[in-house]
């Protein structure tokens, strides 16, 4: 299939979190379908960079923008760059998250709380605010969540929180928004080969999730970019206000 015949030909996207591990696949997949792609990132520019490139090759579109979530500013900038590259807004995935170390709810402080609170909820709200005002009738928001809100353990409070947090969002967005048949959902990822996994986790860690999967294995980010190209295309059009689990069958 060419750019030309894919289905998400003529459609503007914005990405936040896009330049490694699930966010960078989602980019390289909506450009692969045929939208044209603005991804943010917080730091790395080189990874950032590379996904532009690869992107390219594939015939397809990324523009990357510097925006750390985390800041005050962080989603202002990121639509006020979109806008400039883009003409319009077709699809909306909410996927940045900060990186976390396991914490003990006693031994959160109030900086880790409020930095990961920003990245993981306020970011999201504002984008999807941005959406509602901005967003052209018909089209697609996804929210990328985690199977840690239904499948709970020390040291995620906070992170599943704010996870928690954005489920809610997407509901409450679904209802909003419906009326102008943009859809609103969840994709929460289980187990996935991303450096984050790598480093919150120990090697025994990761043969355990391979074991607790029906598949026996954990999932690739190409696994959950798959599922968020199926709600933002055409095949999409009827699921609203749902959360996809794509974690492999871990309960």
């Amino acid at each position: 299939m060419t750019i030309e015949e894919a289905v998400l030909n003529g459609k503007a996207a914005v990405v936040t979190g896009g330049s490694r591990g699930i966010g960078r696949a989602i980019v390289e997949r909506l450009a692969r379908d045929g939208a044209e792609v603005v991804f943010g990132y917080a730091r790395n520019a080189e990874a950032a960079a590379e996904v532009e490139r690869t992107v390219a090759e594939a015939g397809g579109t990324a523009h990357a923008v510097a925006a750390d979530l985390g800041e005050p500013d962080g989603v202002a900038r990121l639509f006020e760059q979109a806008e400039k590259h883009l003409d319009g807004l077709d699809i909306l995935v909410n996927n940045a998250a900060d990186h976390f170390l396991p914490a003990l709810m006693v031994d959160v402080t109030e900086e880790y709380y409020d930095r990961m609170m920003a990245v993981n909820a306020k970011a999201p709200f504002l984008a999807l605010q941005y959406a509602a005002r901005n967003m052209r009738d018909g089209g697609r928001v996804i929210n990328v969540s985690t199977l840690n809100t239904v499948l709970p353990g020390p040291g995620i409070s906070v992170y599943a929180g704010s996870k928690g947090a954005l489920e809610q969002f997407t509901a409450v967005a679904a209802h909003e928004l419906g009326s102008r048949f943009i859809t609103v959902n969840t994709v929460s990822p289980g187990a996935t080969d991303t450096d984050l996994i790598h480093q919150t986790n120990s090697p025994e860690g990761l043969e355990m999730f391979k074991r607790l999967s029906p598949l026996r294995r954990i999932g690739q980010p190409s696994d959950v970019a798959d599922v968020v190209a199926f709600l933002a295309g055409p095949d999409g059009r009827w699921m609203t206000g749902q959360n996809l689990r794509a974690c492999g069958g871990i309960r």
